[in-house]
């Protein structure tokens, strides 16, 4: 597996039998090596020659998604037991679809009906029983004003007595008023306003009575529950009839006939409850045979839909061939790995057989100076560093991919600032508390008087600590200068490795950017930290980096590290200065000649070359000869790149401190949590400040550390890998190799 460089690839001719084609290209789909190329791009999608039966799959897949839905509102899902095979008819399959769709769609519809009449039913009954409590409690009232008035009318003498129009009134039924009513059921929202437009639109001629029902009930139309109220309206005339059915129709209520006598009321009631009990019983046995349905279908659901994309992808695939009517046979063209040859013969070989065709495919590698599309091998652990470094750019075929080294030095950079291992791992510590991992510290006490938190009294007793900080300095008043300076100085070590590991990546992408500067000057401030760190110097990097520009020649004194310290800062002084020139003056100068050469015509390829390389020079020649050369501009542009490569050499290196600042941080936070929060909580032995202490702390690690930290440390990561390790030598303007493939058919949206 080779990540360094992408993967050689060819540009291919297939020339496949008509009768063998289909097969072939599902062949070619399940080993996922072949990228073909669309040689129908002027045509629109419903002028190719396949656009029917991407149709006709297209509406299996519509009916399969239908299926889903179904399943869906069941609560069933396709079965994972499902066997994927690739032995079915496509005629077959498709008259099985409609069947069970049209049986779906007749099941719902009846289902529909039935639960629409077992709503309105349910309705009814509520409307005859609170309608009749109406009635039977006005026709009690009435009962008990008349026998009232009576006893009243016998106790009292003849002058209080009615009028005589009053009592032909009362004692002929023929001239009293008939009052009509209409009854229904109306949602409790709309209630209110219900009533209000009643009145308005009768003028007050009408008396509305109404009744609260205490449960939910589902509407017919909309299947839905609401919370309803039934209402009696009682109306005089056949006019104020016609506007209160209006009303009703607008306010969407149902009205429901009712018969003010009580024995109809009964016998009504009764068969209406008879009714439901009837509809309940078909409502649930449609739902079991539609549930046994929806679970054969669900058995078989994954293989349909696997198949019917994979023909889809197929009938795409088809449409981007070429299609020679004459020789019966279809033409394409793609890019595919050399080390696929074999595979890729081999599959169509196979097809031909299987599809009993008498010719087989013709497999033609192409000459071409187009560039190959970039394939790298990856697993499901290198993958996901692939992803980081693509998602800056593809590489370009055969060039230097960073994803080899991003798999070390990401996580390597993370840690650098995510350190605590209680969060991450690397500096001994868990959640601030240092930990002797890798054995005891390398200093002890010295007498009884040194165990206060200073370094006074400490001597070496054993090596040094073999990883990360030694635990002893944990807590110490020089902790913090201590870890200050080495984190700083880790930074700059990191910082200038990667950095020159870009450049020396450069030279295999043939892009010189001249940070060379990195190297010398960065390199030499690296080499004096390691020989300081070594030998236990006490020397000042910063005067001895600052004098080397400002006093080169004085005496280095207590400063000097190394002999020739002195001639090596000389040395290198110098060819920092002669780089900048190096980089400035001699490509305007070399672009000058070659193109006076050129134009001279004594660039002309040579006689042995091909004959299409002298072609190729001598277009180059003619479109070239009559342009002139703008070395002004040539030499700005020159100058511009060279003052960016200066400041890059030291604004790259300084951009690597932030591995010390954040690190730096997430070490302090961690110990501020510990110390002030936990710790504090803890010294006041009181049960409830310790939870409350315990849950602040934990909120704080978990939501500053965990969450916040994290990602600052990914996205730091992320930028000194894509600016100063990948600008270095990565240009990312290649495009990824997307062979055909069935492997991401179902994770894929419709």
């Amino acid at each position: 597996m080779d990540l360094l460089r992408s993967e050689p690839m060819q540009l291919v001719q297939l020339i496949i039998p008509a009768e063998s084609a289909h097969r072939s290209i599902s062949y070619l789909g399940d080993l996922g090596l072949f990228q073909f190329k669309d040689l129908n791009s002027e045509k629109s999608p419903f002028q190719r020659t396949y656009a029917t039966q991407i149709k006709r799959c297209g509406e299996m897949a519509r009916k399969l998604r239908f299926f889903k839905e179904q399943m869906m509102k069941a609560g069933l899902s396709p079965s994972a037991r499902s066997v994927i095979s690739d032995d079915f008819d496509l005629d077959n399959l498709e008259v099985k679809l409609g069947e069970l769709e049209a049986e779906l769609i007749e099941m719902n519809a009846n289902h529909e009906k039935l639960q629409q009449s077992y709503n309105e039913l349910i309705e009814y009954k509520l409307v005859v029983q609170k309608a009749g409590e109406f009635f039977h409690s006005a026709q009690n009232s009435a009962a008990a004003k008349q026998r009232e008035d009576e006893a009243q009318q016998r106790g009292e003498g003849s002058i209080d007595s009615p009028l005589l129009l009053e009592q032909e009134m009362v004692t002929d039924p023929s001239k009293q008023v008939k009052l009509g009513f209409v009854s229904g059921i109306i949602p409790r929202e709309k209630s209110l306003a219900f009533e209000r437009i009643l009145f308005r639109a009768t003028r007050g001629n009408v008396f509305l009575k109404q009744s609260v029902v205490e449960d939910p009930v589902t509407d017919p139309a909309s299947g839905e529950k609401a919370e309803k109220n039934v209402f009696v309206v009682f109306y005089s005339g056949e006019r104020v009839r016609n506007k209160i059915v209006k009303i009703c129709e607008a306010f969407g209520a149902n009205r429901y006939p009712f018969a003010e006598d009580l024995g109809k009321q009964f016998q009504i009631i009764s068969e209406v409850s008879g009714r439901l009990e009837e509809l309940k019983t078909t409502i649930d046995f449609g739902l079991v045979h539609q549930s046994n349905l929806l679970r054969t279908i669900s058995h078989h659901f994954e293989q349909w839909s696997h198949l019917v994309k994979k023909e889809i992808s197929i009938y795409h695939t088809l449409n981007m061939l070429s299609i020679d009517v004459t020789r019966k046979c279809l033409v394409a063209e793609g890019w595919c790995p050399v080390f696929a040859t074999n595979k890729i013969q081999n599959v169509l070989q196979r097809a031909t057989v299987d599809s009993n065709s008498q010719i087989g495919t013709i497999f033609h590698v192409l000459q071409t100076k187009e560039s190959p599309p970039t394939y790298f091998h990856t697993n499901k652990f290198t993958s996901a560093f692939q992803e980081i470094v693509d998602a800056y750019g593809i590489a370009k075929y055969q060039e230097a991919n960073p994803g080899v080294f991003t798999i070390i030095t990401f996580p390597f950079l993370f840690a650098v600032m995510f350190g605590d291992w209680g969060h991450g791992l690397l500096y001994n510590e868990f959640f601030s508390v240092p930990f002797e991992l890798f054995g005891p510290s390398a200093y002890g006490c010295r007498d009884p008087s040194c165990g206060d938190a200073s370094t006074a009294g400490l001597v070496k007793v054993r090596a040094t600590y073999p990883f990360g900080v030694d635990p002893t300095w944990h807590g110490t008043r020089s902790e913090l200068p201590f870890l200050n300076s080495m984190k700083m100085k880790m930074s700059i070590l990191i910082g200038v490795a990667q950095m020159n590991l870009g450049i020396i990546l450069s030279y295999f992408n043939a892009k010189f950017y001249g940070n060379e500067l990195n190297i010398r000057l960065f390199g030499y401030l690296s080499l004096l930290i390691v020989v300081k760190w070594c030998t236990g110097s006490q020397a000042d990097l910063y005067h001895v980096m600052i004098y080397m520009f400002l006093s080169p020649t004085d005496d280095l004194g207590e400063n000097q590290l190394f002999f020739g310290q002195k001639f090596l800062q000389i040395l290198l002084l110098l060819a920092a200065l002669v780089s900048v020139p190096w980089m400035l003056f001699p490509k305007p100068f070399l672009l000058k000649k070659q193109h006076d050469e050129r134009h001279r015509g004594q660039s002309y390829a040579l006689l042995e070359n091909s004959l299409d390389d002298s072609d190729e020079t001598e277009l180059h020649h003619g479109s070239g000869s009559h342009e002139e050369f703008q070395f002004s501009e040539v030499f700005v542009h020159q100058l511009i790149h060279t003052i960016e490569f200066v400041l890059g050499a030291v604004s790259n290196t300084a951009s690597y401190l932030r591995l010390w600042a954040l690190s730096l941080a997430h070490s302090e936070l961690s110990s501020v949590f510990y110390d002030k929060v936990l710790l504090l909580a803890w010294g006041f032995n009181n049960i409830i400040i310790l939870i409350i202490g315990l849950f602040v702390f934990i909120c704080a690690t978990v939501g500053v550390l965990l969450v916040m930290e994290t990602l600052s440390a990914f996205l730091h990561a992320l930028r000194l890998h894509w600016v100063e390790f990948q600008g270095k030598f990565y240009e990312g303007e290649g495009y990824k190799f997307q062979p055909f493939s069935f492997t991401s058919l179902d994770t894929e949206d419709e």
